[in-house]
């Protein structure tokens, strides 16, 4: 079966069937649709959309659907070809390119720009006013009670984002300097006033050679970084070597690129976790 939210079922009379790359993105679909919408997260809670490798059974979810969601700017395109293999017609929405008002991020890996906008809650909030309006033009009938649900939805996130704010802000600046495993936290760090000072990895599935992580103990020493940012599809012995030497705290449990279990199970839920847990550690 194809991997799902964590509310898996699809609701019962729903009239939009939705194939999500993500769990975060499938989280997104589910709070602007309501009952009226399915959604099928492809990557599975816990999953890692940057290293999944779709399997031909996964061609079927797309066959079905009526709209396809995902990042773009890299991140998740394999999803494209799987559009593509699946014969379907279905509308595709790219949420984060083209994202009115984004300052866009260079990927320090490739150049290229780095993709999730989403750990910037007000960019999340135009993801959701984007899926809102994909929905309502596949589900026309559906337009009013969807634009309902994204304005009642963006209204939590505002209370969200400026909780990150206020929570991050009581921290003093020089203690705001962290390391990240990869580079995930760029738009998170630049909205709510963290230093990203390296990298542990380029990308999830490559190990850095041992000059980049003599050159990364270095940074962090120089820097006086107080945290590195761990994430929990990443467990790494990497990490705990490089804490160990440094003796900076290791964040390990972080959400990222999915959501995972409670309270993380929920996009909403994971930027609280997220920000108390990071709070927690540079106190």
């Amino acid at each position: 079966m194809v991997g799902c939210t964590p509310s898996a079922s699809p609701s019962p009379g729903a009239v939009v069937h939705v194939v999500a790359t993500t769990t975060v993105f499938a989280d997104f679909v589910g709070e602007v649709g309501g009952d009226r919408v399915s959604v099928r997260s492809l990557v599975p809670a816990g999953g890692e959309p940057h290293t999944f490798d779709p399997r031909p059974s996964d061609v079927i979810a797309f066959a079905e659907a009526d709209l396809v969601v995902l990042n773009g700017l890299g991140l998740d395109d394999w999803a494209v070809d799987l559009v593509s293999e699946a014969g379907s017609h279905a509308p595709v929405l790219r949420l984060a390119e083209d994202l009115p008002g984004a300052d866009y991020i260079a990927d320090e890996e490739d150049g290229g720009t780095n993709p999730h906008l989403w750990l910037n809650v007000a960019y999340a909030i135009g993801y959701v006013d984007r899926i809102a309006a994909a929905l309502a033009e596949v589900d026309p009938g559906g337009e009013v009670g969807y634009a309902q649900r994204a304005a009642e939805y963006a209204a939590e996130l505002e209370s969200l984002d400026a909780f990150a704010r206020d929570m991050l802000a009581a921290i003093p600046a020089e203690l705001r300097r962290v390391v990240a495993f990869h580079d995930a936290f760029p738009y998170f760090a630049s909205a709510y006033g963290l230093e990203v000072v390296g990298t542990v990895v380029e990308a999830p599935g490559q190990d850095p050679s041992a000059g980049q992580v003599a050159a990364l103990i270095d940074a962090i020493r120089e820097s006086g970084a107080r945290a590195i940012l761990g994430e929990d599809q990443f467990p790494s012995e990497l990490v705990d070597q490089i804490a160990a030497e440094t003796g900076v705290a290791v964040v390990a449990d972080l959400y990222s690129d999915s959501l995972g279990d409670p309270p993380g199970d929920s996009y909403a839920g994971m930027i609280r976790w997220d920000v108390e847990r990071i709070t927690e550690a540079l106190r």
